[in-house]
């Protein structure tokens, strides 16, 4: 019988932490929290058994320390970290130093991340394992003379894409020869500044892709199975925004077939823990694969909902040792899911980050809804991370019934004093096209404009800003101390702005 972890510490912040703790709460294992200055109150670490500061605000200072991380997991006692997403959680260097520690690294070996962390690597061991490639440049390209050879071999259009990259970082697409060499040079520039590695592959872009993942879970044991798919394609800035699972669009026969890729993806690496494979599908239907994310992903809720798994479990249970249990033919779909992912974002000045205080977070709930969020009314969403509110997930019997279940509850949910992608998520939900099943990666630039969304009232907008200063000021107003008394009741001053879609 393997050993169970007593004591986990969680390497990360907001909502995957939480989420994270409370898998672990279910398990009986204590967990420790790490926090930043600027998250000294945040909602992770009033929910976590211990918590420990480990720096200032900016993420190089505090969570991508992995030297402070580990000395807090000794601290604290710690028999093992779970890095969530994001931060150390791809990291090759922290994994192995969490071994040599003593620390159980909830998450693949050294080897699996080092060798999928590298897009040229992966796309080398991919084409052994016979996944299928889209066409491209196997190694890094050493020149613009080699790029501009390369490009016109494949094909205009061609993305050139960061060796070490991700989140959109270092990408560029080149629709024409006389753009190549601006767009190596800029896309070499990005690369250098958010890894450190300038180095850049070409592949061929597809038009119009649809971008489709696969789960998968492998032991320590040599089992894999997929957790079939989710789609990704409703994106900004090449960036997720939607998701579901399962896909519109896979039949029975493309679902197994990728799923047979991912899964031997997986075993090319020797993988161990959860992890997902991601692939683009062109208008015709054949698959490519883009890349691994040797992680958990943001969007795992889904998946959960559809098989009835919860993959924190099974991250801990293949952690300490224990086999998967079951195989690929014991899985099964069950309805379908949804998830939006709510952004403290300016959606009508193109997404752009819009942290601040958040005086109203009211949730909504009911039959199938659930919500992740990291935060909690009156907290901060602050400016130096990810500004995610929450992730809402919707599930039902069907495609149609879980984005109505969906749209209802986006409806519902009250948020004031930030910026939010709630009304870009309903625009979503209720166009043609998503419900229809008939979009692809594009579908932000060839649907949606901000002018679709509106408020309804612009006294109502300048009403809510003179008010939210008043919020802030209450607590000094003889109100508040009434109400710290036990003799008025706490209302806010506010007037919540609301959203509509034509």
């Amino acid at each position: 019988m393997p050993d169970r972890f007593r004591k986990v510490l969680i390497a990360n912040r907001g909502e995957i932490a939480v989420r994270v703790m409370r898998s672990c709460r279910e398990r009986g294992i204590k967990t420790v929290a790490v926090y930043s200055e600027a998250d000294a109150a945040a909602l992770h670490v009033r929910q976590a058994d211990e918590a420990y500061l480990v720096g200032p605000a900016p993420s190089n200072q505090s969570y991508l320390v992995s030297e402070r991380i580990l000395e807090v997991a000794k601290q604290a006692g710690a028999d093992a970290i779970h890095p969530g997403y994001g931060f150390l959680s791809e990291n090759a260097a922290f994994a192995e130093a969490c071994a040599e520690a003593g620390i159980a690294f909830i998450g693949p070996p050294p080897d699996a991340i080092r060798s999928m962390g590298d897009k040229t690597a992966a796309r080398a061991l991919m084409e052994k394992a016979n996944v299928p490639m889209a066409p491209g440049t196997l190694d890094a390209v050493g020149s613009i003379a080699e790029a501009v050879e390369a490009a016109n071999a494949i094909g205009y259009p061609v993305l050139i894409k960061a060796a070490a990259g991700g989140g959109g970082k270092g990408m560029r697409v080149v629709e024409s020869a006389d753009e190549i060499e601006r767009a190596v040079e800029a896309a070499q520039g990005e690369a250098r500044n958010a890894f450190g590695d300038e180095r850049v592959f070409i592949e061929k872009y597809l038009v119009g892709p649809r971008h489709i993942e696969f789960q998968v879970l492998a032991d320590g044991h040599g089992n894999v199975v997929h957790l079939f798919e989710r789609e990704c394609s409703i994106q900004r800035r090449h960036q997720k925004v939607i998701e579901e699972a399962p896909s519109a669009v896979l039949t029975p026969e493309l679902r197994a077939a990728m799923g047979e890729a991912a899964v031997e993806a997986a075993r090319a690496v020797d993988y161990v823990g959860a992890g997902t494979v991601e692939f683009l599908i062109d208008a015709d239907r054949n698959f490519y694969f883009l890349e691994m994310n040797t992680r958990l992903q943001v969007e795992h809720p889904v998946t959960e909902w559809i098989t009835g798994l919860d993959l924190v479990a099974e991250q801990l249970r293949i952690a300490e040792g224990e086999e998967l249990g079951y195989t690929q033919d014991d899985l099964t779909l069950n309805g379908h899911a949804v998830e939006a992912r709510v952004y403290a974002e300016d959606v009508a000045s193109g997404f752009l980050p819009a942290p601040g205080p958040l005086l109203r977070h009211a949730p909504p709930s009911g039959f199938g809804v659930r919500v992740d969020a990291g935060v909690e009314q009156g907290d901060i969403i602050p400016i130096h991370y990810d500004p995610m509110v929450s992730k809402l997930t919707a599930w039902g019997r069907t495609r149609e019934e879980a984005i109505d279940r969906m749209d209802r509850a986006l409806a519902e949910y009250d948020v004031a004093g930030v910026e939010t992608t709630i009304p870009f998520c309903r625009f979503v939900m209720q166009h043609d096209a998503f419900r229809s099943g008939d979009f692809d990666t594009g579908f932000v630039k060839d649907h949606f404009s901000p002018d679709e969304l509106h408020p309804e009232d612009a006294e109502l907008e300048r009403a809510a800003a003179v008010a939210a200063v008043l919020f802030g000021q209450e607590g000094k107003s003889e109100g508040a101390e009434k109400r710290k008394n036990g003799r008025g009741e706490q209302r806010s001053r506010w007037v919540q702005r609301r959203w509509h879609t034509n």
